[in-house]
């Protein structure tokens, strides 16, 4: 099977070859295919930003996989305007930030917020399948329950195309997720919560590109 993953991002395209691991599947990016063209993103949650990118990318391509997040620091408003939300890499409406300036952008935001916030990631996934859409999300109470630190004082180390990494701590041993064998999530109930939303995740991965037919 010929996926199409709707991103340059490294690191999301690496997320869905490890989802999809053991099944046949052969995967494009858009580098890949020559594709620069980018959809206006107008929904209001992750899953609804996924779902346009689905929907436009697969005007060239059968099967698509798009990816789309917000983060969110749980002691800031929704209506904050200093809220991230969907705007990871386009914060208060600015041009968008590479890695470099998103580490820098957001190590002076959480200094003036005390040095340290609690945060965390809603993640929405929609599958293009010949011209069907679908589209998964977990509910905030769920992916706050595995909440992180980020702090003001980068790391050295980086995880390309996933920047914020280098200022995001485990919250049980605040050791920072870039750092060689950190385990992002230590306790048996954040394992079995992740491990839990693996395996949803790939069957609905699974069921929207339909492997068993």
């Amino acid at each position: 099977m010929k996926v199409l993953i709707g991103t340059t991002n490294p690191s999301k395209v690496k997320r869905f070859e490890e989802l999809l691991s053991g099944h046949d599947v052969e995967f494009y990016t858009l580098k890949d295919l020559g594709i620069e063209a980018e959809p206006e993103e107008m929904g209001t949650t992750p899953e609804e930003n996924a779902v346009i990118k689905a929907r436009f990318y697969g005007q060239y391509f059968d099967r698509v996989i798009c990816n789309d997040s917000g983060l969110y620091f749980d002691d800031l408003l929704m209506e904050d305007d200093r809220q991230p939300g969907l705007n990871i890499r386009t914060p208060g409406g600015c041009e968008r930030l590479d890695d470099e300036e998103m580490i820098a952008y957001y190590a002076k935001l959480i200094k003036s917020l005390g040095g340290k916030v609690l945060a965390y990631y809603l993640d929405g996934i929609a599958v293009y399948n010949h011209g069907k859409i679908s589209s998964y999300m977990e509910n905030g109470e769920t992916n706050k329950a595995s909440a992180f630190y980020m702090i003001d004082r980068p790391s050295e180390c980086r995880h390309p195309g996933w920047p914020l990494d280098s200022i995001s701590l485990n919250r049980n041993t605040l050791t920072y997720f870039v750092e060689e064998g950190n385990n992002k999530y230590d306790t048996t109930e954040e394992n079995v919560m992740v491990g839990e939303y693996r395996e949803r995740l790939v069957r609905f991965l699974e069921e929207a590109l339909e492997f068993n037919k």
